[in-house]
C-alpha cells in the first residue's frame, strides 16, 4: 500500500503514545495540526513555521538555524508564497508576516515559541471566517497556551553554536479563588551570526489572564518584543563560486568598507555590491487582545475579540551609493516603519437540529508610515539603534487601511453524522488611502472588494476509520500599502494603472482521503488552483537601490499537485514519519517589460516541484530521539527559468533525557539538537532581493546561504 510507505511520525511512548500530528478528521478541507509536543523537540527559539516544514505541501527556508531571521524567512505552501497566505494568533490577524510588514508582525515576535499550544495548517484554503485578506492560499493558525490550573514555574536554558544562549522563564499562578489564572513569561535570546560579524538578539515578555464566569470565559493577553538582527549578505551564484559560501559583509573592518566604496578591492571583490560594511533590522512590538466567550444558550455561543498592535521598526544599510561627505563615501540608509492597528472580530455559532450555523464580522483600522532616510557615518561606532536627525529624506508616506469582512456558513450533518456538508461565503473590503508627505511616490486611494467569495465542502465517513473530503473556495488578496505596495510607484505610473488594477484572486479545489488504523494513520489529497490577476512590481533599478517600481497585471498561474502523509507506529517506542509532495505551479501568461517576457509555461519561482520528508522517532520513559531528513527540489529564481539553485537533502537530530523529579525540580529535561547534521552547503532563501526575468550569468544578488552544522544543548524543568 502506497500510504504505508509514507509514514508520518507520531511521538510514541511506551504506555500511551502521544500523537503529534493530527490529520483533520471530520474536516471538509485538508488540515493538519502540530502540538506543543512537536514544538518542544525543535531547537528552543525556533520559529513555529520551521516545525511545519515536515508537513506535505510546505517549503520553509531561512539563513539562520532558528528560522527567525526575518529578512531570510520564506514560507510557502502549494506554490503560494508567504505574502499570499493568512496567519493568525488566537484568531488575531498577523498580516502576511513579510519583511517590512504593513499590517502585522512575524510569529517569532508575536509570542515566544514556548508559549504556543498548537499550530493548525490548512494547505488549500482557511476557514471562511479567518481574519485575513492575503490568503489566496492556505492559512496558519497559532494558538497560545492558557495559564495552568496549578501554580508553578517553568524554565529552560539553551547554549550552543555561535555563542547562543537563550533563557526562558514562566510563572503560572494556578487557579485563584476568584476563578482567575495568570501566566507571565520572559525570554532573552542572544546569538551571533554563523558567519561574519554581528548579533541576532530578541527580548520578549508574554502574559495571559483567563477568567471564568460560569460557562463563560474571558481571556486577556499582552505581549512585547524587542528584536535586533544583523543581516547576512545577499549572494549570487557567481559570488558564491568566486568568494565562497562563508563570504559576508565587511564588519568589523570599517576601512575595508570605505576602500571598497572608493573602488579599491582587497579581498577578491570585483563590485561595490559584493559586500557592504553592515546592515540590520530593528523591531519593537506591543500586541494586546481580549476575547470574551459567552454561552448565550445551550445551543448558541458568541465569541468577540478586541485587539491592538503597535510597531516601530528600522532597517539599516551602510550604502556606498550615497556619501556622508567628500571625506566619507558611506552613509546609513534606513527604511523606517510604524504600525498602529485596532480591530474587532465577532463570531456567533448556533446549533440548530442537524445544522451548525456560523456568522460574524471582522473590522480593522490600520495606520502605517514608511520613510526613507539617510544618516551620517563617522566611523565604525555601533549604530544598531533607533536613529534620528537624518541629513536627507527621500520619501515619506502615510497610509490608512480600513478592512471589513462579513461571513456566514452552515454545516449540515446527515446520515447519522456520516455526511457533512459545509457551505458559506465571505465579503471582504479593504480600502487604502495614501498620502505622500515627502518625495514623488504615489498618493491616492484604492479599494479591493468582493461581495461574494463562496466556500463549499463535503466530508463523508465511509467507515468509522475512513473518510473522503473535498472543498472548493474562492479567495482574494487585497492590495498592499507600504514599501513594496501599489503606492511605491511614481504618481504618474499609479495614475496610469490604478483604474485597471484588479485584486489578485484564486479558486482552489481539493479532494482527498483520510484513514486511521491501530498502527497507521494518514491522508492523501489532490488539488487544482487557478490564480488570476497576478500583480508584479517591475523594478526600474537594482533592487538594493530601492527606487520606485511599476505595477502591472501579469496574468494567471495554474497549480496542480498531490500530497500524502502518514504516521506509522513501528513499535511501542518507535514511530516513522514521512510526507511527500508533488507540486506543479506554472505561469499561464506572458507580460510586457521592455518587450515580451515569455513566462507562459514556465515554473513559478521558489516553488519546488518535489519535496519528501522522513523522520524516525524513539521515546521511552527517560530517553527520546528524533532524526529527520528532507529533500527539496530545484528552485527557480527567474521568471524565465534560466537560473535556479540545486536540490538538496538536509538532516537534523534531536535527542535527550528526562526525569520526573530531581531535588525540588520536576519534569527535568536535557535536550541536544543538531541542525544540518551532515554540514551540507546549500542555498536556503531565494528571492531575498526579489525575482528577475533572467539571470544567465548568475549575477543576481538575491540568494542566501543556509547555516552549516549547528549544535545546541538545553536544560529545562518545572518548579
Amino acid at each position: 500500500m502506497v500510504l504505508q510507505a509514507l509514514a508520518l511520525s507520531a511521538h510514541a511512548q511506551e504506555a500511551a503514545p502521544e500523537v503529534i500530528t493530527v490529520f483533520g478528521q471530520g474536516q471538509t478541507r485538508q488540515l493538519q495540526k502540530l502540538t506543543s509536543a512537536d514544538l518542544a523537540k525543535a531547537v528552543p527559539g525556533a520559529s513555529p513555521l520551521k516545525t511545519l516544514e515536515k508537513l506535505p505541501g510546505v517549503s520553509f527556508q531561512s539563513a539562520d538555524p532558528f528560522g527567525a531571521y526575518e529578512w531570510s524567512t520564506r514560507f510557502s505552501v502549494r506554490g503560494f508564497n508567504q505574502n499570499q497566505m493568512g496567519f493568525t494568533l488566537d484568531g488575531i490577524p498577523l498580516g502576511d508576516m513579510s519583511y517590512g510588514n504593513n499590517n502585522g508582525l512575524h510569529i517569532s515576535r508575536a509570542i515566544s515559541s514556548e508559549n504556543i499550544r498548537t499550530v493548525n495548517l490548512s494547505q488549500g484554503s482557511g476557514a471562511v471566517g479567518t481574519a485575513s485578506t492575503s490568503n489566496l492560499g492556505g492559512t496558519v493558525q497559532f494558538l497560545s497556551m492558557d495559564p495552568s490550573d496549578t501554580m508553578g514555574g517553568t524554565f529552560a536554558q539553551t547554549f550552543g553554536s555561535n555563542s547562543t544562549y537563550r533563557t526562558f522563564a514562566r510563572f503560572d499562578t494556578g487557579m485563584l479563588p476568584s476563578d482567575t489564572k495568570i501566566a507571565v513569561s520572559i525570554t532573552r535570546h542572544r546569538s551571533d551570526k554563523w558567519k561574519g560579524e554581528g548579533a541576532q538578539d530578541l527580548d520578549q515578555f508574554n502574559s495571559k489572564l483567563v477568567q471564568r464566569f460560569g460557562d463563560n470565559k474571558l481571556s486577556v493577553f499582552y505581549n512585547h518584543s524587542d528584536r535586533k538582527e544583523i543581516d547576512y549578505q545577499d549572494m549570487s551564484l557567481e559570488m558564491t563560486r568566486r568568494l565562497g559560501y562563508k563570504w559576508d559583509n565587511y564588519a568589523p573592518n570599517f576601512q575595508q568598507a570605505v576602500n571598497a566604496a572608493r573602488g579599491v578591492y582587497t579581498a577578491g571583490e570585483t563590485s561595490i555590491d559584493d559586500a557592504y560594511y553592515q546592515a540590520s533590522g530593528l523591531r519593537k512590538d506591543d500586541l494586546a487582545g481580549a476575547t470574551l466567550d459567552v454561552k448565550l444558550s445551550e445551543s448558541t455561543v458568541l465569541k468577540t475579540t478586541l485587539y491592538h498592535h503597535r510597531n516601530a521598526g528600522q532597517g539599516h544599510w551602510y550604502t556606498p551609493y550615497v556619501a556622508t561627505s567628500a571625506a566619507m563615501p558611506i552613509s546609513i540608509r534606513t527604511t523606517e516603519y510604524s504600525i498602529g492597528r485596532d480591530g474587532v472580530i465577532s463570531d456567533l455559532t448556533w446549533d440548530f437540529g442537524n445544522h451548525t450555523i456560523n456568522g460574524g464580522f471582522w473590522a480593522e483600522r490600520s495606520l502605517h508610515d514608511v520613510t526613507r532616510n539617510f544618516y551620517a557615518v563617522v566611523d565604525n561606532r555601533d549604530t544598531n539603534s533607533y536613529l534620528s536627525n537624518p541629513f536627507r529624506t527621500d520619501f515619506k508616506q502615510n497610509y490608512i487601511t480600513t478592512t471589513t469582512q462579513f461571513y456566514a456558513q452552515d454545516t449540515v450533518s446527515m446520515m447519522d453524522d456520516k455526511l457533512k456538508l459545509n457551505f458559506g461565503f465571505k465579503s471582504p473590503k479593504v480600502a487604502i488611502d495614501s498620502a505622500s508627505v515627502i518625495g514623488t511616490r504615489a498618493a491616492g486611494s484604492v479599494v479591493a472588494q468582493k461581495s461574494f467569495l463562496p466556500q463549499v465542502g463535503l466530508n463523508f465517513a465511509v467507515t468509522r476509520d475512513d473518510e473522503l473530503f473535498t472543498s472548493l473556495a474562492e479567495n482574494m488578496r487585497a492590495f498592499s500599502p507600504g514599501i513594496g505596495g501599489v503606492f511605491s510607484q511614481s504618481q504618474t505610473s499609479f495614475n496610469a494603472s490604478s483604474t485597471s488594477l484588479k485584486p489578485e484572486t484564486s479558486t482552489s479545489l481539493e479532494a482527498g482521503y483520510r484513514f486511521k488504523r491501530a498502527q497507521i494513520s494518514g491522508s492523501i489529497a489532490a488539488y487544482h488552483t487557478e490564480f488570476k490577476d497576478r500583480q508584479l512590481g517591475i523594478a526600474n533599478c537594482p533592487a538594493i537601490v530601492g527606487c520606485a517600481s511599476t505595477f502591472a497585471n501579469v496574468g494567471k498561474v495554474v497549480t496542480n499537485g498531490i500530497e500524502a502523509a502518514a504516521e506509522l507506529k513501528l513499535a511501542p517506542q518507535w514511530s516513522l514519519f514521512n510526507s511527500l509532495t508533488y507540486n506543479d505551479s506554472k505561469y499561464k501568461s506572458d507580460y510586457l517589460n521592455n518587450g515580451v517576457v515569455a513566462t507562459s509555461g514556465k515554473q513559478v519561482v521558489d516553488a519546488p516541484r518535489l519535496m519528501f520528508n522522513t523522520e524516525l522517532s524513539y521515546e521511552n520513559e527517560h530517553w527520546f530521539a528524533r532524526t529527520n531528513a528532507k529533500f527539496t527540489d530545484k528552485r527557480y529564481y527567474t521568471y524565465l527559468n534560466d537560473a535556479s539553485v540545486p536540490n538538496f537533502w538536509l538532516m537534523n537530530l534531536s535527542a535527550g533525557y528526562k526525569l520526573k523529579s530531581v531535588g525540588g525540580l520536576k519534569d527535568v529535561t536535557i535536550q541536544f539538537n543538531v541542525d544540518n547534521l551532515l554540514n551540507k552547503d546549500y542555498f536556503s532563501t531565494i528571492g531575498s532581493n526579489g525575482f528577475s526575468n533572467s539571470d544567465p550569468t548568475g549575477t543576481s544578488q538575491t540568494l542566501l546561504v543556509g547555516a552549516p552544522r549547528q549544535m545546541f544543548l538545553t536544560i529545562g524543568g518545572k518548579i
